[in-house]
């Protein structure tokens, strides 16, 4: 049998966000409270997005949307990590939301700093599977509201970042002008 490497490179970049999501998931959340979910995207499900960031930046003006939006088209999969938002519980000793306590916090529709810093380290962890399988990433902010618009993760997700990935000669996702 012959495996080319087109072929390899697909397989292996699948394996990859496979273990992006488990890097996600087992990375370490404040107080153990784990509101983080993921998952990746190919084929029909990778172009809406993408299709998707086009519009979006068409209706916002927003031309890095569109740019980012070719990166998509240009990847093997997208990994999508998101977060739900809820407070912790730390009242008076913590106020990192600017808030008297959780009370206030959650009366007032803030947003408790935790779970950003849990989604920060769950992508923190997922692009270290990637760049340690030298599998080329970046983490975008315009392909997660492009999947949030899309509902591609839990309703109750309201914070998703997504990671495009690629093996070629030359990593897409710099120099982009």
């Amino acid at each position: 049998m012959i495996c080319h490497s087109q072929d390899a490179e697909t397989s292996g970049i699948l394996h990859i966000a496979q273990s992006m999501c488990v890097a996600a998931r087992t990375a370490p959340k404040a107080r153990g409270v784990d509101h983080i979910d993921s998952c990746y995207l190919t084929g029909d499900e990778k172009e809406a997005l993408a299709a998707e960031m086009d519009r979006l930046g068409r209706e916002q003006d927003l031309a890095f949307f569109i740019r980012d939006a070719e990166n998509v088209r240009n990847s093997t999969a997208v990994v999508l990590v998101g977060t739900s938002i809820s407070q912790r519980g730390l009242n008076e000793a913590c106020q990192y939301c600017n808030h008297q306590n959780c009370a206030e916090c959650a009366r007032e529709n803030g947003l408790c700093a935790f779970d950003p810093m849990d989604l920060g380290i769950a992508l923190g962890s997922a692009v270290g599977v990637a760049s340690a399988a030298h599998v080329d990433n970046r983490i975008m902010f315009s392909v997660g509201k492009a999947a949030i618009s899309l509902g591609y993760l839990d309703k109750k997700i309201t914070m998703v970042l997504g990671i495009p990935l690629s093996a070629k000669g030359k990593s897409p996702y710099f120099d982009r002008g």
